[in-house]
């Protein structure tokens, strides 16, 4: 197992956005980081842990699938952060 400190610091968490972005070719101003970091918070929060990476990766499903321009992408990361918001609002 790799014993390597998973905590990232904000420019490393920067570096591997942009590497990323590099290998899939995609444009870094289209990548809201904090966008993403907020909704998976929210889910991990209102949902459970587990359910944030979940979330994020749906989320990326459903904004490609709306076009996936920056609009879509907020909107599909503003979808699941309400959904997690009234999940926990329903005790669920």
């Amino acid at each position: 197992m790799n014993e390597k400190n998973r905590t990232l610091p904000p420019e490393a968490l920067d570096e591997w956005a942009a590497a990323l972005c590099e290998h899939f070719g995609l444009d870094r101003r289209d990548v809201p980081v904090a966008a993403v970091l907020d909704m998976t918070r929210d889910v991990a929060n209102g949902v459970a842990r587990p359910a944030a990476p979940l979330g994020a990766f749906i989320a990326g499903i459903a904004a490609g699938r709306a076009g996936g321009d920056p609009e879509a992408v907020r909107k599909a990361l503003g979808d699941v952060a309400s959904l997690a918001a009234s999940w926990s609002d329903a005790g669920a």
